[in-house]
């Protein structure tokens, strides 16, 4: 889905940079299959985006690129066995954690997901007003622990998180689990590409402290943004929006406590609940 969605961008610009807006037209196709294709709605055949790359008069080393993001949009990718049990904002989530190589997340109620215990992420997602049934709540907690092999594979992307110190006082899915929980925290700090601050309650107000979000960084590509809501959240992709997380991010990290600090506070935290 992130290949597609670039794919689309990128078709989107290269159309506007040719002043091309009557192409739709010109290849026979309706208005609304090109509008599908540029908002990563559907995918593009070989044929069409050749017809396509054509008419846009495309230089070979963008035409390579965007054949390339073309087949990357086709592929299975390894979240599909859990696909029907996740609603779109959620698989292009996964699919740019799997992308990134840095992922910034501020988090002010839970522990990120890519760091929480089996049994947390059961108690939270179990928590979802849109869970209804027991296998949607086994096959997303699955997901959720499958996706946490993002963190081991070769290329493994840096974390960076910054979390709120409530984070380490919600009894999420009981005392017992908050207690494993926070020892996985502890183990994770431990990790040479995880880097983990808490935001003490002694800082006060910030820019950030009502919405929680990711920044995806990638290697080729502008970064991209993911913030929470009830419904999925929100991607950004406007340099100015992304600009402003960006820059939140970088002042809550200053703010934070440092990482040394921080595996100090998690182990007083999980102390407390012996």
């Amino acid at each position: 889905m992130a290949a597609r969605r670039e794919l689309g961008d990128e078709l989107r610009r290269l159309r506007a940079e040719r002043r091309a807006a009557d192409v739709a037209t010109v290849l026979g196709w309706s208005e609304s299959k090109l509008s599908r294709i540029e908002t990563a709605r559907t995918g593009i055949s070989d044929t069409d985006l050749e017809r396509l790359l054509h008419e846009l008069a495309a230089p070979q080393p963008v035409r390579a690129r965007l054949r390339n993001l073309a087949r990357r949009g086709r592929d299975r990718v390894w979240w599909a066995p859990y696909r029907s049990s996740v609603n779109d904002p959620y698989a292009e989530y996964v699919a740019f954690e799997a992308e990134a190589v840095l992922i910034c997340e501020w988090e002010t109620q839970l522990v990120p997901g890519l760091l929480q215990t089996d049994e947390y992420a059961h108690a939270v997602i179990k928590s979802g007003a849109d869970v209804r049934d027991q296998e949607t709540l086994q096959r997303r907690t699955a997901l959720r622990m499958a996706r946490q092999s993002v963190l081991s594979r070769d290329g493994a992307p840096r974390l960076c998180v910054v979390m709120d110190e409530a984070v380490l006082w919600r009894e999420v899915g009981g005392r017992e689990v908050l207690r494993r929980q926070l020892q996985r925290l502890y183990d994770a700090s431990r990790r040479p590409r995880v880097e983990l601050h808490v935001m003490p309650f002694s800082a006060g107000s910030h820019a950030a402290i009502s919405e929680a979000f990711v920044v995806f960084e990638f290697e080729d590509r502008p970064p991209v943004v993911h913030s929470e809501d009830l419904v999925g959240g929100q991607l950004r992709t406007k340099d100015p929006e992304v600009r402003v997380y960006r820059e939140a991010f970088s002042d809550i990290r200053k703010r934070a406590l440092s990482a040394d600090e921080t595996r100090e506070l998690i182990a007083r935290s999980g102390e407390r609940l012996n």
